[in-house]
């Protein structure tokens, strides 16, 4: 008796197995196109820097306080960081998110400056090279 009952429940198993096997791929691709069309890839695309997210340039200058129609250098920067990340201080009843989101803005806008000085000094490299010429 159990021969027969048996195979039974094998290939019931085996149906639903290979059911799955073709069901779970299609499900994932009609998600990914889901989540594309509403716009999801767009906050997957944001800048990640080793799992970390970034946060966008704009939020991180409204993070620190500052304004885009000012000049933003890494000095006014390193003191608006200094400014909120004290009085965020968990030591004096801060809170460690908004001290958490403080520092990535300030991580976020010092990587910005990087790129751009690089961008200056790859143009004024090319600049040269074109002029000796």
């Amino acid at each position: 008796m159990s021969g027969p009952v048996a195979k039974m429940v094998i290939q019931a198993v085996i149906l639903g197995v290979s059911i799955l096997s073709r069901a779970l791929p299609a499900a994932y691709a009609a998600a990914l196109q889901n989540a594309k069309k509403s716009g999801a890839s767009a906050a997957t695309d944001s800048a990640s820097v080793m799992g970390r997210k970034m946060i966008s340039r704009d939020e991180a200058l409204l993070v620190l306080n500052l304004r885009e129609a000012k000049v933003v250098t890494p000095e006014a920067i390193q003191k608006q960081y200094d400014k909120y990340f004290e009085s965020n201080s968990v030591e004096k009843g801060g809170s460690f998110y908004l001290q958490s989101k403080i520092y990535r803005a300030k991580e976020m806008l010092d990587e910005y400056e990087k790129e751009k000085r690089m961008e200056a000094k790859q143009e004024a490299k090319q600049q040269q090279k074109g002029s000796g010429q």
